[in-house]
Order: C-alpha cells, then structure tokens, then sequence
C-alpha cells in the first residue's frame, strides 16, 4: 500500500477521486484518514494483516475496511455509520504461489463490480454482488 491513497487509488460511487493520508502502520496495520474530512463525521480505510499457526497450518487473515460517517438522512442530525469490509483468509503455510488466491480475489471483484458480461468496473455499485449487497437482495 502507498503511504497516502491520493493519485486516484480510492473512487467514489460517481467515479470521483477521494483522498486519504496515511497513519502508521503500527505493526501489522495502516489506516488512512480522508484528507480535509469533517471531524464529527470520520472517513477512515484500513488494512490489516494477522498470521496464525506454524507450518502448513499457517494461515494470514487480511482484512482491507471502510468505514464512513455520514448524517441519518431520516432527522438530518444524527451521525451513523457504514462500514463495507473485504476479508481473505489464505493459507499462506500451504502454497508455494499466490496464482489461486488471485483467481478467488479477482473473481470476487468481477462479482462485486461487473454485471457479468462486462469487463468495465462499474464504481456506481450496479455490478450483480455490489446491487445485491447494498439492497440486501438475493436475486435481480
């Protein structure tokens, strides 16, 4: 990961740049604070890492989350907030190339941002998992 995400890493749902600073990393973490962000609302990114067990039982859990405050849009006051998160677990103690944890990862991403036949990401969330995800639905 970069030290900021501020050259078009991180686009919002209109394909429009936003951008965070880096904090850290303290051991195995980094977070990203969205740079000129409103103090009561925090817009934070962060990526973690943790290994367990030794050998071919040793597995990392990777985690990369979003979380954004934003105001009830109920009684226009009350802060609330949505988290999005991404969570691998790849046995890292067991494989000598990371060829399949590719595959699953991008196939993941084409889930979440293509709507199957296409190849273009659609950042507006209307890809077949993202649409399914944010309306909590299971068919379209």
């Amino acid at each position: 990961m970069p030290s900021n995400l501020n050259t078009n890493e991180v686009k919002n749902a209109a394909g429009t740049e936003v951008e965070f600073l880096g904090q850290g990393p303290e051991g195995r973490t980094r977070e990203f604070i969205q740079k000129d962000e409103n103090p009561s609302l925090p817009h934070r990114i962060k990526v973690q890492h943790q290994e367990v067990g030794v050998g071919l039982k040793k597995m990392r859990s990777s985690n990369l989350r979003v979380d954004k405050w934003t105001t009830s849009t109920v009684d226009n006051t009350t802060p609330v907030p949505i988290t999005w998160s991404l969570t691998g677990r790849i046995p890292v103690g067991a494989i000598v190339s990371v060829t399949e944890v590719k595959n699953a990862l991008a196939e993941l991403m084409s889930l979440v941002a293509t709507t199957g036949a296409g190849t273009t990401v659609l950042f507006d969330c209307t890809g077949n998992g993202a649409d399914a995800l944010v309306n909590g639905t299971l068919m379209l």
